[in-house]
């Protein structure tokens, strides 16, 4: 595989999942102690990456779930977020300006802090009340990342009786690492294609829905606009029809993630109109892997995080055909704001 170390990633997935317990045990302490609420708090794209956990738990769980800014929880707080509070707070730097700010805040109010970090000699990784560390890296950290809060929404559904099989879904989630190499090897002969329709546009409009539109979103404001500087319209699908549609015409290219939640026919309702009125779709179906063992349902669960170790392929072939690497930035932690 192009620009690939497969052992690094085995290593870096393999350590997202060695966590599993320790959170489950720490999740497990919080409520017994009174937690009464959790918060998914993070900052740009790791903050994404938190929303198909937090989603999950709004919709299977009456435990309250809250997604949020730091940068706008710094200035008005929130009367939800008390010292009876569970906050999530992922930054693979462990150094997110905005981030720290919060933590301080968050200390005074005596919210218990989990810190999701890549280095432990860093501000959220010596600040965190319970801190977790996976030394990954930008192409490794969203599977990491979406692999480690769905350790926490599941612990607190298993801790609350609000899921039945949960060491079944576990189990198959401890097979991710092996599982998502056997996806990246499988797709790579395909990767270069998909790296050419984002590479022949410098407009796509990208969309998804259910528990796949964070992915959407991340890869279009994370990777394409950051590192590669192509612009990019991130809209929900259930958002499309009202108002995106009218910018889809010839030679537009529209990008659709399908995961395989509940959801996914809103994605098909896209995949439906778009090819009426421009021949640029393309679409990206975590349905199309093969991930052997695993039942419907994890296989919904772990759609973005499919998605997610495809597109780093794609990323792999993208930054080489544009001669754009993706450690390019030009204002990101180079300049003052």
């Amino acid at each position: 595989m192009l620009n690939f170390d497969e052992q690094r990633f085995l290593r870096i997935q393999s350590g997202a999942v060695a966590l599993r317990q320790r959170l489950e045990t720490v999740v497990a302490g919080c409520l017994d102690a009174g937690a009464e609420n959790i918060f998914f708090l993070g900052t740009g794209g790791a903050a994404i990456l938190m929303q198909p956990a937090a989603q999950l738990l709004q919709r299977r769980s009456r435990f309250p779930a809250f997604i949020d800014m730091p940068a706008e929880l710094v200035i008005t707080g929130s009367v939800h977020l008390t010292n009876r509070s569970i906050v999530v707070m992922p930054s693979l730097s462990g150094t997110t300006k905005e981030s720290v700010a919060l933590l301080a805040k968050l200390k005074e109010i005596g919210a218990t802090v989990l810190t999701l970090v890549g280095n432990a000699a860093t501000p959220l990784g010596e600040g965190g009340d319970h801190v977790f560390v996976n030394a990954a890296a930008d192409d490794t950290s969203s599977e990491s990342f979406y692999l480690q809060s769905l350790f926490v929404a599941l612990a607190i559904l298993k801790h609350r009786g609000e899921i039945a099989n949960h060491d079944d879904i576990v189990t198959g989630l401890d097979r991710m690492p092996e599982l998502l190499l056997e996806v990246k090897r499988a797709y790579e002969p395909q990767a270069e294609a998909f790296a050419k329709v984002l590479a022949g546009s410098d407009y796509h409009i990208i969309t998804g829905a259910g528990n796949v539109w964070p992915e959407a979103f991340y890869y279009g404001m994370c990777i394409l606009e950051e590192m590669q500087w192509i612009r990019t319209r991130p809209v929900h699908a259930s958002d499309f029809f009202h108002g995106t549609l009218e910018l889809v015409e010839k030679d537009v290219s529209v990008i659709l993630f399908k995961g395989e939640d509940e959801l996914r026919p809103l994605a098909d309702r896209v995949g439906t109109f778009v090819p009426q009125y421009t021949d640029k779709l393309t679409v990206l179906d975590t349905a199309a892997f093969a991930l052997p063992g695993l039942s419907s349902e994890v296989r919904a669960l772990v759609s973005p995080v499919v998605l997610a170790t495809v597109l780093e392929r794609i990323s792999a072939h993208l930054e080489v055909m544009r001669n754009h690497p993706l450690t390019t930035r030009r204002y990101y932690k180079r300049v003052a704001y």
